[in-house]
């Protein structure tokens, strides 16, 4: 009988080893972030309500409560066990009534995972889709936790499974009987209405009203905000201007610079103009709305 002979690697010294745990992973290098819905809501209702987007991907896991949720100028209801999943860049907001709990996952901008290009927004009924769900982000969440060296590596792989998983779900879904339920509506109203939303976030920062958006798209300003109202609840003017004025409220409650180049990069034309906007729809001036953090 052959014995098989193991190699033995020298263990590391206690040098070596107190410098292995003196090392722990920065979590801003995580390829993964889980908050949950009441921290995203920290600071204020616009944090979650106001029209802004992000530069990765976004899984949100509604687990209780419920709300309306509008996503590149498409308005719908949700409920407990909704799953929505953004593209990076796409604009999006939600109200709550009453408590909400759910999580929101910052996923990796890697291509590498083959995340879909479009919105999904899926009720799972089903208790073991519910489940795996939780578990997964659960999973990552107990990864983040752990601090340990080899985190980012596993948050990686766990990016991957839940990217299987969500193709399987969603084209699972579009399978279904039902399929009608669970996707999303196509009509020309629909796909003007997410096209100036997509026109909105990439140019809201240039002092542009909606009748420059409304001859990009070839339509009229009153067509395109008829048509906005239609399908988001809202006027094109209010989309523009809520994207804005998230992004302003950002700009001054996590930085500090001035006031006048806050108003510059939210497509203000100018300071003083934006002092008199802020102020009509927030009750106080910039200065006071910083002050308050």
């Amino acid at each position: 009988m052959t014995v098989r002979r193991f190699k033995l690697l020298p263990q590391p010294s206690a040098v070596e080893a107190d410098i292995l745990h003196e090392l722990p992973p920065d979590p801003e290098d995580f390829p993964v972030e889980v908050y949950s819905v009441a921290r995203m809501a920290q600071g204020g209702r616009w944090r979650t309500e106001a029209m802004r987007s992000y530069d990765r991907p976004v899984l949100v896991w509604f687990t209780r409560g419920q709300g309306r949720l509008t996503v590149a100028g498409r308005t719908a209801g949700y409920g407990p066990h909704n799953l929505v999943f953004l593209p990076a860049q796409t604009m999006h907001g939600f109200t709550t009534t009453g408590p909400v709990l759910g999580s929101v996952v910052f996923l990796p901008r890697d291509d590498g995972y083959d995340w879909p290009d479009e919105p999904i927004h899926l009720r799972l009924n089903e208790v073991q889709l519910q489940r795996e769900l939780t578990g997964l982000v659960d999973d990552m969440q107990r990864e983040i936790n752990t601090g340990s060296i080899q985190a980012s590596r596993a948050l990686g792989y766990h990016a991957g499974l839940l990217s299987v998983w969500l193709a399987r779900t969603s084209a699972a879904y579009l399978n279904v009987s039902d399929a009608n339920e669970h996707q999303r509506a196509d009509s020309a109203a629909h796909r003007l209405a997410e096209a100036y939303t997509s026109l909105v976030e990439r140019d809201f920062r240039r002092p542009e009203g909606v009748q420059r958006y409304a001859q990009l798209l070839g339509v009229t300003p009153t067509h395109l905000s008829r048509v906005c109202r239609k399908v988001s609840g809202r006027p094109a003017l209010d989309l523009l201007t809520d994207r804005r004025h998230f992004e302003a409220k950002r700009l001054l409650t996590d930085t500090r610079i001035q006031i006048a180049h806050v108003a510059n990069q939210c497509g203000f034309a100018s300071a003083a103009y934006f002092t008199r906007a802020f102020r009509a729809r927030t009750g106080k001036s910039p200065s006071e709305f910083r002050a308050k953090v």
